[in-house]
């Protein structure tokens, strides 16, 4: 079990066109620290933070998730996951299984 994993993935915008998945701290951490400098403010410094503590055992992991969240908001690239994956959305239509 991982337990730096996030409780549910976060999907964020990474250039114009793709989507990242971010499914756990390290992926957080790494995200942020790619961030080029001229795009970096407070909120992404508070949440940078944020995840290297929960990383470090210092600030526990919904903490983290959660200033990860704020931050991708704010930046204006967090992405809805069921418009992502529609997939994973409940199915209305029935079961799934292929009819004879």
């Amino acid at each position: 079990m991982n337990l730096t994993a996030f409780s549910s993935p976060v999907f964020v915008k990474h250039g114009s066109y793709l989507v990242q998945e971010i499914v756990d701290l390290a992926g957080a951490i790494d995200f942020l620290e790619e961030r080029p400098e001229d795009r970096r403010n407070l909120i992404h410094e508070t949440a940078l933070r944020a995840c290297t503590q929960a990383h470090d055992g210092l600030k526990p992991l919904g903490v983290a998730r959660d200033a990860f969240v704020a931050f991708a908001k704010r930046a204006g690239i967090l992405e809805d996951p069921e418009a992502v994956m529609p997939w994973i959305a409940a199915s209305k239509s029935g079961s799934g299984k292929v009819q004879a």
